[in-house]
Protein backbone atom coordinates (compact mmCIF):
# COMPACT_ATOMS: atom_id res chain seq x y z
CA UNK A 1 0.00 0.00 0.00
CA UNK A 2 3.16 2.38 0.51
CA UNK A 3 3.85 2.57 -2.71
CA UNK A 4 -0.12 2.87 -4.27
CA UNK A 5 -1.32 5.67 -5.68
CA UNK A 6 -4.23 7.65 -6.76
CA UNK A 7 -4.45 7.24 -10.97
CA UNK A 8 -4.52 10.93 -12.67
CA UNK A 9 -5.45 11.04 -16.21
CA UNK A 10 -1.58 11.30 -17.05
CA UNK A 11 -1.46 7.83 -15.01
CA UNK A 12 -3.61 6.15 -16.82
CA UNK A 13 -2.83 7.39 -20.27
CA UNK A 14 1.07 5.78 -19.27
CA UNK A 15 -0.14 2.83 -17.44
CA UNK A 16 -2.09 1.81 -21.14
CA UNK A 17 0.88 2.91 -23.17
CA UNK A 18 3.20 1.01 -21.07
CA UNK A 19 1.52 -2.30 -20.95
CA UNK A 20 -0.22 -3.08 -24.11
CA UNK A 21 0.91 -3.05 -27.44
CA UNK A 22 -1.60 -1.82 -29.38
CA UNK A 23 -1.06 1.34 -29.29
CA UNK A 24 2.18 1.14 -31.41
CA UNK A 25 5.05 3.96 -31.76
CA UNK A 26 4.42 7.96 -31.99
CA UNK A 27 0.66 7.48 -31.01
CA UNK A 28 -1.36 10.51 -29.55
CA UNK A 29 -2.73 9.40 -26.49
CA UNK A 30 -6.14 10.64 -25.31
CA UNK A 31 -7.70 9.78 -21.79
CA UNK A 32 -10.83 10.05 -19.96
CA UNK A 33 -12.03 9.16 -16.55
CA UNK A 34 -15.66 7.77 -16.97
CA UNK A 35 -18.30 6.39 -14.80
CA UNK A 36 -20.12 7.21 -11.49
CA UNK A 37 -19.10 4.16 -9.46
CA UNK A 38 -17.97 4.23 -5.99
CA UNK A 39 -15.14 1.67 -5.59
CA UNK A 40 -12.90 2.38 -8.27
CA UNK A 41 -12.04 4.60 -10.63
CA UNK A 42 -12.34 3.60 -14.34
CA UNK A 43 -10.68 5.24 -17.81
CA UNK A 44 -10.82 5.09 -21.41
CA UNK A 45 -7.19 5.34 -23.31
CA UNK A 46 -7.70 5.91 -27.40
CA UNK A 47 -4.90 6.80 -29.98
CA UNK A 48 -5.50 8.55 -32.68
CA UNK A 49 -6.06 6.11 -34.93
CA UNK A 50 -9.48 4.81 -32.85
CA UNK A 51 -7.71 2.06 -30.60
CA UNK A 52 -8.85 2.16 -27.12
CA UNK A 53 -8.67 0.27 -24.06
CA UNK A 54 -9.73 0.41 -20.49
CA UNK A 55 -7.92 1.17 -17.53
CA UNK A 56 -9.46 0.12 -14.29
CA UNK A 57 -8.56 0.92 -10.93
CA UNK A 58 -9.69 0.07 -7.55
CA UNK A 59 -9.80 2.70 -4.62
CA UNK A 60 -8.99 2.04 -1.03
CA UNK A 61 -12.12 3.54 0.35
CA UNK A 62 -15.58 4.16 -0.90
CA UNK A 63 -15.32 7.38 -2.67
CA UNK A 64 -19.54 8.47 -1.70
CA UNK A 65 -18.46 8.32 2.24
CA UNK A 66 -14.91 9.00 2.07
CA UNK A 67 -11.83 7.43 3.20
CA UNK A 68 -13.39 7.00 7.02
CA UNK A 69 -14.42 3.73 4.83
CA UNK A 70 -11.56 2.00 3.83
CA UNK A 71 -11.83 -0.77 1.75
CA UNK A 72 -9.03 -3.22 0.44
CA UNK A 73 -7.35 -3.08 -2.68
CA UNK A 74 -6.63 -6.73 -2.84
CA UNK A 75 -10.15 -6.67 -5.12
CA UNK A 76 -8.50 -5.52 -8.00
CA UNK A 77 -6.14 -8.68 -8.25
CA UNK A 78 -9.13 -11.06 -7.15
CA UNK A 79 -11.36 -9.51 -10.03
CA UNK A 80 -8.84 -9.67 -13.05
CA UNK A 81 -8.06 -13.14 -11.58
CA UNK A 82 -11.66 -14.68 -11.92
CA UNK A 83 -12.10 -12.72 -15.45
CA UNK A 84 -8.96 -14.50 -16.42
CA UNK A 85 -10.18 -17.61 -15.48
CA UNK A 86 -13.63 -17.10 -16.83
CA UNK A 87 -12.35 -16.18 -19.88
CA UNK A 88 -10.24 -19.05 -20.34
CA UNK A 89 -13.52 -21.23 -19.29
CA UNK A 90 -16.10 -19.22 -21.63
CA UNK A 91 -13.83 -16.49 -23.74
CA UNK A 92 -16.58 -15.55 -25.97
CA UNK A 93 -18.31 -13.82 -22.77
CA UNK A 94 -15.63 -12.43 -20.56
CA UNK A 95 -14.18 -9.25 -21.25
CA UNK A 96 -10.21 -9.57 -21.52
CA UNK A 97 -7.85 -8.39 -18.93
CA UNK A 98 -4.59 -7.51 -20.58
CA UNK A 99 -2.67 -6.40 -17.71
CA UNK A 100 -2.93 -6.21 -13.55
CA UNK A 101 -0.59 -4.42 -11.29
CA UNK A 102 -0.97 -5.46 -8.00
CA UNK A 103 0.63 -2.62 -6.36
CA UNK A 104 -1.26 0.14 -8.40
CA UNK A 105 -4.35 -2.17 -7.80
CA UNK A 106 -5.22 -1.32 -11.34
CA UNK A 107 -6.26 -3.84 -14.50
CA UNK A 108 -5.91 -3.33 -18.34
CA UNK A 109 -8.48 -4.95 -20.27
CA UNK A 110 -10.36 -4.78 -23.32
CA UNK A 111 -12.59 -1.68 -24.36
CA UNK A 112 -16.41 -3.01 -25.18
CA UNK A 113 -16.91 0.33 -27.15
CA UNK A 114 -19.10 -1.17 -29.77
CA UNK A 115 -21.34 -3.24 -26.64
CA UNK A 116 -23.91 -1.60 -24.68
CA UNK A 117 -25.14 -1.97 -21.48
CA UNK A 118 -27.96 -4.53 -20.98
CA UNK A 119 -29.88 -2.91 -18.27
CA UNK A 120 -30.07 0.47 -20.09
CA UNK A 121 -31.06 -1.71 -23.57
CA UNK A 122 -33.63 -3.86 -21.85
CA UNK A 123 -35.13 -0.60 -20.29
CA UNK A 124 -35.43 0.65 -23.65
CA UNK A 125 -37.37 -2.42 -25.06
CA UNK A 126 -34.37 -3.78 -27.08
CA UNK A 127 -34.45 -7.37 -27.84
CA UNK A 128 -31.74 -9.67 -27.67
CA UNK A 129 -32.25 -13.24 -28.94
CA UNK A 130 -29.03 -14.74 -28.15
CA UNK A 131 -29.52 -13.02 -24.22
CA UNK A 132 -30.75 -16.07 -22.59
CA UNK A 133 -28.35 -18.43 -24.69
CA UNK A 134 -25.11 -16.90 -24.10
CA UNK A 135 -25.71 -16.22 -20.55
CA UNK A 136 -26.41 -19.67 -19.50
CA UNK A 137 -23.61 -21.20 -21.61
CA UNK A 138 -21.27 -18.66 -19.61
CA UNK A 139 -23.02 -19.31 -16.24
CA UNK A 140 -22.54 -23.64 -17.13
CA UNK A 141 -18.85 -23.28 -17.83
CA UNK A 142 -17.99 -20.73 -15.32
CA UNK A 143 -19.71 -22.51 -12.82
CA UNK A 144 -18.84 -26.26 -13.71
CA UNK A 145 -15.50 -26.07 -14.14
CA UNK A 146 -14.62 -24.16 -10.89
CA UNK A 147 -16.87 -27.04 -8.92
CA UNK A 148 -16.44 -30.29 -7.01
CA UNK A 149 -17.21 -31.92 -10.55
CA UNK A 150 -14.18 -30.53 -12.39
CA UNK A 151 -11.29 -29.96 -9.55
CA UNK A 152 -9.65 -32.26 -7.30
CA UNK A 153 -10.19 -31.69 -3.75
CA UNK A 154 -7.07 -30.55 -3.00
CA UNK A 155 -7.20 -27.85 -6.03
CA UNK A 156 -10.60 -27.11 -5.06
CA UNK A 157 -9.32 -26.24 -1.89
CA UNK A 158 -6.23 -24.24 -2.56
CA UNK A 159 -8.49 -21.99 -5.01
CA UNK A 160 -11.16 -21.77 -2.58
CA UNK A 161 -8.20 -19.84 -0.34
CA UNK A 162 -7.19 -17.81 -3.21
CA UNK A 163 -10.43 -16.40 -3.82
CA UNK A 164 -11.45 -15.38 -0.41
CA UNK A 165 -12.74 -12.04 -0.60
CA UNK A 166 -14.05 -11.48 2.96
CA UNK A 167 -14.65 -7.28 2.58
CA UNK A 168 -16.48 -7.52 -0.22
CA UNK A 169 -18.22 -10.55 0.57
CA UNK A 170 -19.66 -8.49 4.06
CA UNK A 171 -21.25 -5.74 1.92
CA UNK A 172 -23.29 -8.30 -0.20
CA UNK A 173 -24.36 -10.43 3.13
CA UNK A 174 -25.12 -6.91 4.90
CA UNK A 175 -27.14 -5.40 1.60
CA UNK A 176 -28.38 -8.61 0.17
CA UNK A 177 -29.48 -10.98 3.46
CA UNK A 178 -29.29 -8.17 6.51
CA UNK A 179 -30.31 -4.92 6.33
CA UNK A 180 -33.53 -5.03 3.76
CA UNK A 181 -35.21 -6.73 6.40
CA UNK A 182 -35.33 -4.53 8.90
CA UNK A 183 -35.27 -0.90 9.19
CA UNK A 184 -31.68 0.16 9.07
CA UNK A 185 -30.23 3.56 7.83
CA UNK A 186 -28.76 1.95 4.49
CA UNK A 187 -32.03 1.27 3.32
CA UNK A 188 -33.56 3.54 0.61
CA UNK A 189 -37.83 2.80 0.86
CA UNK A 190 -39.91 4.79 -1.03
CA UNK A 191 -42.75 6.85 0.51
CA UNK A 192 -45.56 4.42 -1.54
CA UNK A 193 -44.20 0.96 0.04
CA UNK A 194 -43.37 2.16 3.06
CA UNK A 195 -46.09 -0.26 4.81
CA UNK A 196 -45.11 -2.90 2.54
CA UNK A 197 -41.14 -2.52 4.05
CA UNK A 198 -42.83 -2.65 7.64
CA UNK A 199 -44.09 -5.54 7.03
CA UNK A 200 -41.00 -7.12 5.91
CA UNK A 201 -39.39 -6.26 9.08
CA UNK A 202 -41.78 -8.27 10.88
CA UNK A 203 -42.55 -11.14 8.47
CA UNK A 204 -40.69 -13.82 10.95
CA UNK A 205 -40.99 -16.64 8.08
CA UNK A 206 -39.54 -15.06 5.24
CA UNK A 207 -36.50 -13.91 7.39
CA UNK A 208 -36.23 -17.66 8.67
CA UNK A 209 -35.76 -18.57 4.89
CA UNK A 210 -33.81 -15.55 4.11
CA UNK A 211 -31.23 -16.25 6.72
CA UNK A 212 -31.05 -19.84 5.42
CA UNK A 213 -30.20 -18.49 2.01
CA UNK A 214 -27.67 -16.49 3.99
CA UNK A 215 -25.57 -19.45 5.74
CA UNK A 216 -25.70 -21.22 2.24
CA UNK A 217 -24.15 -17.68 0.85
CA UNK A 218 -21.72 -18.24 3.57
CA UNK A 219 -20.80 -21.67 4.02
CA UNK A 220 -21.45 -23.50 0.78
CA UNK A 221 -18.44 -23.20 -1.47
CA UNK A 222 -19.32 -24.76 -4.60
CA UNK A 223 -18.21 -22.63 -7.32
CA UNK A 224 -15.87 -19.76 -8.62
CA UNK A 225 -18.94 -16.88 -8.85
CA UNK A 226 -18.91 -13.77 -10.73
CA UNK A 227 -20.55 -12.61 -7.31
CA UNK A 228 -22.27 -9.74 -9.11
CA UNK A 229 -23.98 -10.56 -12.30
CA UNK A 230 -26.74 -8.17 -12.76
CA UNK A 231 -27.59 -6.65 -15.99
CA UNK A 232 -25.19 -2.99 -15.61
CA UNK A 233 -22.56 -5.70 -15.36
CA UNK A 234 -23.07 -7.27 -18.61
CA UNK A 235 -22.11 -5.29 -21.80
CA UNK A 236 -24.53 -6.44 -25.51
CA UNK A 237 -24.53 -5.53 -29.12
CA UNK A 238 -26.20 -7.45 -31.90
CA UNK A 239 -24.61 -10.72 -31.97
CA UNK A 240 -22.81 -11.08 -28.11
CA UNK A 241 -23.25 -10.09 -24.78
CA UNK A 242 -19.83 -10.27 -22.38
CA UNK A 243 -19.12 -10.07 -18.49
CA UNK A 244 -17.24 -7.35 -16.76
CA UNK A 245 -16.96 -6.33 -13.12
CA UNK A 246 -15.98 -9.31 -11.00
CA UNK A 247 -14.64 -7.78 -7.61
CA UNK A 248 -17.15 -9.55 -5.50
CA UNK A 249 -16.07 -12.99 -7.14
CA UNK A 250 -15.33 -15.62 -4.48
CA UNK A 251 -16.65 -19.69 -3.46
CA UNK A 252 -20.00 -19.64 -3.26
CA UNK A 253 -23.26 -21.06 -3.94
CA UNK A 254 -23.82 -21.81 -7.74
CA UNK A 255 -27.56 -20.61 -7.48
CA UNK A 256 -26.23 -17.23 -6.52
CA UNK A 257 -25.04 -15.86 -9.97
CA UNK A 258 -28.13 -17.77 -11.65
CA UNK A 259 -30.24 -16.18 -9.26
CA UNK A 260 -29.03 -12.81 -9.07
CA UNK A 261 -29.27 -12.45 -13.24
CA UNK A 262 -32.78 -14.01 -13.09
CA UNK A 263 -33.66 -11.58 -10.29
CA UNK A 264 -32.43 -8.70 -12.73
CA UNK A 265 -34.42 -10.30 -15.43
CA UNK A 266 -37.61 -10.15 -13.41
CA UNK A 267 -36.75 -6.34 -12.03
CA UNK A 268 -37.29 -5.58 -15.80
CA UNK A 269 -40.26 -7.64 -16.25
CA UNK A 270 -41.82 -5.57 -13.31
CA UNK A 271 -40.69 -2.41 -14.22
CA UNK A 272 -42.32 -2.21 -17.70
CA UNK A 273 -45.92 -1.58 -16.10
CA UNK A 274 -44.56 1.45 -15.46
CA UNK A 275 -41.87 2.30 -17.90
CA UNK A 276 -44.08 1.32 -21.11
CA UNK A 277 -47.50 3.05 -21.21
CA UNK A 278 -48.81 1.23 -24.55
CA UNK A 279 -50.04 -1.79 -23.53
CA UNK A 280 -49.39 -4.14 -26.42
CA UNK A 281 -45.65 -2.93 -26.63
CA UNK A 282 -45.07 -3.92 -22.81
CA UNK A 283 -46.98 -7.52 -23.41
CA UNK A 284 -44.93 -7.99 -25.99
CA UNK A 285 -41.32 -7.15 -24.26
CA UNK A 286 -42.73 -8.51 -20.74
CA UNK A 287 -43.57 -11.87 -22.84
CA UNK A 288 -40.07 -11.82 -24.27
CA UNK A 289 -38.20 -11.59 -20.68
CA UNK A 290 -40.44 -14.44 -19.84
CA UNK A 291 -39.07 -16.44 -22.55
CA UNK A 292 -35.49 -15.51 -21.82
CA UNK A 293 -35.97 -16.60 -18.31
CA UNK A 294 -37.58 -19.83 -19.05
CA UNK A 295 -34.24 -20.54 -21.33
CA UNK A 296 -31.78 -19.36 -19.60
CA UNK A 297 -32.90 -21.91 -16.59
CA UNK A 298 -33.29 -24.34 -19.20
CA UNK A 299 -30.01 -23.84 -21.16
CA UNK A 300 -27.88 -23.49 -18.06
CA UNK A 301 -29.62 -27.08 -16.55
CA UNK A 302 -28.73 -28.90 -19.64
CA UNK A 303 -25.22 -27.66 -20.38
CA UNK A 304 -24.66 -28.18 -16.56
CA UNK A 305 -25.93 -31.65 -16.37
CA UNK A 306 -24.26 -32.49 -19.84
CA UNK A 307 -20.74 -31.36 -18.21
CA UNK A 308 -21.30 -33.48 -15.19
CA UNK A 309 -22.49 -36.69 -17.32
CA UNK A 310 -19.59 -36.56 -19.83
CA UNK A 311 -16.73 -34.88 -17.67
CA UNK A 312 -17.25 -35.29 -13.69
CA UNK A 313 -13.98 -36.35 -12.89
CA UNK A 314 -15.25 -37.38 -9.18
CA UNK A 315 -16.63 -40.96 -9.20
CA UNK A 316 -18.47 -40.56 -6.45
CA UNK A 317 -20.03 -37.86 -7.78
CA UNK A 318 -21.00 -39.48 -11.22
CA UNK A 319 -24.17 -41.11 -9.84
CA UNK A 320 -27.13 -40.22 -11.87
CA UNK A 321 -29.77 -39.86 -8.83
CA UNK A 322 -26.66 -37.53 -6.76
CA UNK A 323 -26.72 -35.28 -10.12
CA UNK A 324 -30.37 -34.81 -10.37
CA UNK A 325 -30.79 -33.91 -6.71
CA UNK A 326 -28.13 -31.77 -6.88
CA UNK A 327 -29.79 -29.82 -9.79
CA UNK A 328 -32.96 -29.34 -8.10
CA UNK A 329 -31.08 -28.15 -5.18
CA UNK A 330 -29.39 -25.47 -7.35
CA UNK A 331 -32.94 -24.84 -9.07
CA UNK A 332 -34.40 -23.74 -5.31
CA UNK A 333 -31.03 -22.04 -4.64
CA UNK A 334 -31.32 -20.06 -7.80
CA UNK A 335 -35.15 -18.88 -6.93
CA UNK A 336 -34.32 -17.79 -3.47
CA UNK A 337 -31.12 -15.84 -4.44
CA UNK A 338 -33.60 -14.20 -6.91
CA UNK A 339 -36.42 -13.15 -4.81
CA UNK A 340 -33.56 -11.56 -2.91
CA UNK A 341 -32.41 -9.78 -5.58
CA UNK A 342 -35.67 -8.13 -6.30
CA UNK A 343 -36.53 -7.52 -2.50
CA UNK A 344 -32.76 -5.76 -2.00
CA UNK A 345 -33.47 -3.52 -4.99
CA UNK A 346 -36.77 -2.50 -3.85
CA UNK A 347 -36.13 -1.27 -0.23
CA UNK A 348 -32.22 -1.38 0.37
CA UNK A 349 -29.60 0.54 -0.42
CA UNK A 350 -28.71 0.13 -3.97
CA UNK A 351 -31.74 0.38 -6.17
CA UNK A 352 -32.02 -0.29 -9.86
CA UNK A 353 -32.97 2.58 -13.08
CA UNK A 354 -35.54 -0.28 -13.93
CA UNK A 355 -38.16 0.83 -11.03
CA UNK A 356 -36.33 4.28 -10.44
CA UNK A 357 -36.85 5.60 -14.03
CA UNK A 358 -40.62 5.06 -13.62
CA UNK A 359 -41.71 8.65 -13.25
CA UNK A 360 -45.70 8.35 -12.09
CA UNK A 361 -44.98 7.83 -8.08
CA UNK A 362 -47.75 5.78 -7.67
CA UNK A 363 -47.27 3.60 -10.47
CA UNK A 364 -44.04 2.72 -9.68
CA UNK A 365 -45.18 2.14 -6.07
CA UNK A 366 -46.85 -0.74 -7.65
CA UNK A 367 -43.81 -1.87 -9.48
CA UNK A 368 -42.23 -2.25 -6.55
CA UNK A 369 -45.11 -3.97 -4.39
CA UNK A 370 -45.21 -6.65 -7.01
CA UNK A 371 -41.72 -7.09 -6.61
CA UNK A 372 -41.77 -7.22 -2.86
CA UNK A 373 -44.78 -9.65 -3.55
CA UNK A 374 -42.65 -11.68 -5.67
CA UNK A 375 -39.73 -11.64 -4.39
CA UNK A 376 -40.98 -13.23 -1.28
CA UNK A 377 -43.06 -15.62 -3.04
CA UNK A 378 -39.84 -17.21 -4.78
CA UNK A 379 -38.03 -17.60 -1.30
CA UNK A 380 -40.93 -19.18 0.41
CA UNK A 381 -41.99 -21.43 -2.24
CA UNK A 382 -38.44 -22.42 -3.77
CA UNK A 383 -38.20 -25.68 -2.41
CA UNK A 384 -41.88 -26.46 -3.67
CA UNK A 385 -41.67 -25.21 -7.35
CA UNK A 386 -40.82 -28.52 -9.50
CA UNK A 387 -39.67 -26.44 -12.76
CA UNK A 388 -39.35 -23.09 -14.46
CA UNK A 389 -42.38 -23.28 -16.40
CA UNK A 390 -44.09 -22.85 -12.58
CA UNK A 391 -41.81 -20.01 -11.96
CA UNK A 392 -43.48 -18.17 -15.04
CA UNK A 393 -47.09 -19.22 -14.40
CA UNK A 394 -46.14 -17.42 -10.91
CA UNK A 395 -44.68 -14.61 -12.60
CA UNK A 396 -47.74 -14.28 -15.00
CA UNK A 397 -50.01 -13.60 -11.53
CA UNK A 398 -48.27 -10.60 -10.45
Amino acid sequence: MADYRTFTTEDAKRFADEHSTLFGDHSKLHCEEFGDGNLNLVFRVSNDKGTSLIVKQALPYARCVGESWPLTIDRARIEAEVLIKHRKLCPEHTVEVLYHDPVQAAILMEDLDDYRILRAELIAGKQFPHLATQLAAYLAHTLYYTSDFALTGPNKKQQVGRFLNPELCLITEDLFFTDPYCNHERNNVHAEIRSDAQQLWHDEALQADVAQLKVNFLSKPQALLHGDVHSGSIFINDENCKLIDAEFGFYGPIGFDVGSLLGNLLLNYLGHFGLTADADIRQQHQAYLLEQIQTLWQAFATNFQQLMSNECREPSLQNSLYQQRFMQQVFADTLGYAGCELIRRTVGLAHVADLEQISDSATRGQSERKALKLGRELILQRASLANIEQVIALVRYQ
